[in-house]
């Protein structure tokens, strides 16, 4: 097993550059190997996660810790040339449910609330930090009750078990018909660091569930991400050694096969350098798989003007022989960071507090799907808004074709700006079968309370552009006293079962105060899809 690397000995594991002849990439890019090898220190199997004994979730009041960002910022000096500032149709959707998920009217909460849900064959799960609910996709009826997610995680012991949990992430692997939830658990010290991980045995999410602990020893795998693939479930991280300065992102492969099946199971991991940041792997939507043996891909931003993507092939066998391959790197219209010079810049309403825009990095997910003729990952970023209106932010966003051979942005566009004052920001963005695309956002402005929004388009709009929006939620209240923190993500999914159905999950504030956030979800489909 290879021992973690330090930022020191990184260099060695990246080796010569190769040139990968016959590969998916035509040129030539560096070839990480010797990957780093986890196995799970913790393995077992929960009795139905509705009968276990709920461990409190919101019995007091805490900020969840925001370290170091990235030793980087992505600044232009030009304007935003992919801004839209064309008024369209209303987007062409029909909406089914809207209803408000986890909610904490007491505020003895967390910010941020991390908010993130999923839907399956018949649920839909949502996380917060640190919460789990299940709700009826048909209804939106409650299932089971909001209960603390370390209830799922009592039969593994040790920090999964009874330390600090942060950063949850739950997804639906569409293939397997199962459900994955992620968490990071730590001490105070941040002296022993977890990631803690759940695959149910069927697709009830109130059921059973096999449990794996990895072990990160004393670096914290910070703002994890997860990407639903074949061959292993992809599991981005930033490294922080004792919590402290960030010394490069990492990827893991999880043994999918094996957790499935409850058995023992082993992390394939490579640490990367502090070039790179918030790594986001595809996470595969539709029936149709990538092609046969592709890798994993995964993106993260580079510079003003271009995006890293990656390749990550996982052997479980002959660990050896696992790469990370890249980056290939993709132009972009040029950009500059949210909130560049400080990081929180969102303003709200008085006596609403500024927020952060978490304009630094990709926002969950690389949502991924196998057209057979094309293979597309749509992404997104919040950027600096161009125009008059003095927003501080808009969101830019990317449909990148054919990863595996010839990469491509096929095209871009930026939600915001112009003369409007609104900011847009902390989104999410997703593709129904027929190429559909939408994204989900928060919107505020110094009059405007922190309200959800979604937008756009179908494959014969003009490309780079969004129809006009449709406000979700209009926010109640605005937030004060939590640490300038909101988010840090939120999500938008597709339902597994008919592949056209939004589902899209975000936060807000029914009555101005402190860590008292609400969440809610919206469905909807466009008219296209059927």
């Amino acid at each position: 097993m290879k021992q973690r690397l330090t930022p020191l000995s990184l260099p060695a594991a990246l080796l010569a550059v190769t040139s990968l002849t016959g590969s998916a990439f035509a040129q030539d890019v560096p070839v990480q190997r010797n990957p780093i090898v986890m196995h799970a220190t913790h393995v077992t199997t929960t009795q139905a996660f509705r009968d276990m004994t709920p461990v409190p979730w919101h019995n007091a009041s805490k900020v969840m810790p925001e370290h170091d960002r990235a030793p980087f910022r992505h600044i232009s000096k030009l304007a935003d040339p992919a801004a839209q500032f064309e008024v369209f149709a209303p987007v062409s959707t029909t909406n089914l449910l809207s209803f408000d998920g986890i909610t904490d009217a007491q505020g003895g909460s967390f910010v941020p609330p991390d908010t993130n849900a999923t839907v399956g064959a018949t649920q839909v799960v949502e996380t917060v930090n640190v919460a789990y609910a299940v709700y009826n996709k048909t209804t939106g009826a409650q299932i089971m009750a909001p209960v603390s997610i370390q209830t799922l995680y009592q039969p593994l012991g040790g920090q999964c078990a009874t330390g600090n949990l942060s950063d949850p992430v739950a997804t639906y692997d569409k293939a397997a018909q199962r459900w994955l939830i992620t968490m990071i658990a730590f001490n105070n010290s941040f002296t022993q660091n977890n990631a803690c991980v759940a695959v149910s045995t069927t697709s009830d999410a109130t059921g059973t569930y096999h449990l794996y602990s990895f072990n990160y020893k004393t670096v914290l795998p910070d703002y994890p991400k997860l990407g639903v693939w074949p061959d292993a479930y992809y599991l981005t991280t930033d490294s922080f050694p004792s919590g402290g300065f960030f010394t490069g992102a990492e990827s893991c492969a999880l043994d999918r096969t094996n957790m499935l099946a409850g058995n023992p199971a082993t992390s394939v991991c490579f640490q990367r350098g502090t070039a790179d940041f918030a790594l986001l792997p595809a996470d595969l939507d539709g029936s149709t798989p990538p092609p046969t043996g592709a890798p994993n891909y995964e993106m993260d931003l580079a510079t003003s003007t271009k995006l890293n993507l990656y390749q990550f092939h996982v052997d479980f066998v002959v660990t050896g022989n696992s790469t990370f391959t890249g980056p290939t790197q993709l132009t972009v219209p040029a950009y500059t960071d949210a909130c560049a010079s400080t990081g929180t810049c969102i303003v709200q309403p008085s006596p609403g507090e500024k927020l952060d825009a978490l304009g630094d990095r990709l926002m969950y997910r690389l949502a991924y799907r196998n057209f057979t003729d094309h293979e597309a990952m749509v992404l997104n970023h919040s950027i600096k808004a161009a125009g008059t209106g003095k927003a501080p932010s808009a969101v830019r966003w990317y449909e990148v074709r054919s990863p595996g051979s010839s990469p491509v942005v096929f095209q871009s566009g930026s939600v915001g700006g112009g003369t409007s004052p609104i900011s847009r920001w902390m989104a999410s963005i997703g593709m129904d079968k027929v190429g559909d695309i939408a994204l989900g956002y928060s919107k505020s402005s110094s009059t405007l309370k922190p309200s959800i929004e979604y937008t756009g388009r179908v494959p014969t709009d003009t490309l780079g552009k969004m129809e006009a929006p449709h406000t979700v939620v209009t926010g109640g209240g605005v937030q004060t006293s939590s640490f300038n923190r909101w988010g840090d993500y939120s999500s938008m999914q597709i339902d597994p079962v008919d592949d056209c159905t939004f589902w899209y999950t975000q936060e807000y504030y029914k009555t101005t105060g402190s860590f008292n956030w609400s969440t809610h979800m919206t469905s909807f489909k466009f008219t296209t899809c059927q």
